[in-house]
């Protein structure tokens, strides 16, 4: 089976092409990057519809690969913009039309999940799933992944982009920003903001402006930002971790290649005999193979959408997708 997983919930829109053991035969994206501020839903849905056409383009032919040859559309339903998502959606709907293939929304969170769990080769593990939108510690349970603990106002990626925007740096931020944390060495005073199983970081942006107007170098306020940040995921992940018995974490989303952030989750994980997964660079980001191979997931499980069924869900939870696969 060759499927072709089409990715477009917020900046970026990628298109994968995936066969049923996972080899991953092409992977190719582009990604919207306004001028200044954030990500404007109706422009960067313009981006998409743009740039899907020639990507699908390109894939198939990095793969080598004919129209012919496919054998399932997946796409990214929710969660994500709206203006985004129905772009992608329709091109997956007139792709499935015109080629006589079936079609299958993916939940884009549990995608992130399944693609690093197939590839890292992890078997049960709580996933700290960390991007710019998206906050949670995800687990497996009753033939559902269970959100054990999430942001309750913004994402880690969303954080770390807003104040590196205000700081002047380019989008995405949150690489430059851990660059400019690798040379600060003085931990700031911020907002350790942790409930239960929760976390909040909307006062630990608002806090970490005033520091850098009152004076404190951009250096130092990144590194205790990251710090701080950082040190509340490993803490309600490693209490996930205990209280439903796991021995193995899996990182997934754009954040997850922060070095600093894969350290300190390393050392929890170590320290209590565990074992960390982080999948390839690509991968970690919003990427089409993650559609395609959990849409073949889907479809070997005997899961089938008809047109109206694929209608797309801005707020599509990861614990509303039953996981018939495992």
């Amino acid at each position: 089976m060759l499927s072709i997983g089409i990715e477009g919930t917020a900046h970026t829109v990628g298109i994968g092409l995936v066969d049923e053991s996972c080899n991953i035969l092409a992977n190719e994206f582009a990604i919207y990057s306004p001028a200044k501020g954030g990500i404007h839903p109706r422009e960067a849905a313009n981006f998409h519809a743009e740039n899907v056409v020639p990507l699908i383009r390109r894939a198939l032919e990095a793969a080598s690969a004919d129209f012919r040859d496919v054998d399932l559309i997946a796409f990214s339903q929710g969660p994500g913009l709206g203006p985004c998502l129905r772009t992608v959606a329709t091109a997956a709907r007139a792709l499935s039309l015109s080629l006589g293939v079936p079609i299958l929304g993916v939940n884009h969170c549990v995608a992130h999940l399944e693609i690093g769990r197939k590839t890292t080769g992890c078997r049960d593990p709580v996933l700290l799933y960390v991007s710019g939108g998206n906050t949670q510690v995800i687990a497996f349970s009753n033939k559902r992944y269970r959100v054990f603990g999430e942001t309750l106002d913004i994402g880690i990626g969303n954080l770390l982009d807003k104040f590196g925007r205000e700081i002047g740096l380019t989008f995405p931020c949150g690489p430059k920003v851990e660059e400019l944390a690798s040379s600060g060495n003085d931990l700031l005073d911020l907002p350790y903001s942790v409930m239960g199983m929760d976390v909040a970081f909307s006062g630990m942006l608002t806090a970490a402006l005033q520091l850098r107007s009152s004076g404190a170098g951009d250096s130092d306020v990144c590194y205790s930002l990251q710090e701080t940040a950082f040190s509340m995921l490993t803490e309600v992940s490693e209490r996930a971790m205990a209280h439903i018995d796991k021995d193995e974490i899996l990182l997934g989303g754009g954040v997850a290649r922060n070095k600093r952030l894969q350290s300190m989750v390393s050392k929890m994980a170590g320290d209590r005999g565990a074992e960390m997964f982080v999948p390839a660079g690509e991968l970690c980001v919003d990427n089409g193979a993650m559609i395609a191979w959990t849409g073949i997931l889907m479809h070997d499980s005997g899961i089938r959408m008809s047109i109206p069924e694929t209608i797309v869900k801005q707020r599509f939870r990861t614990d509303g997708v039953d996981v018939d696969w495992l």
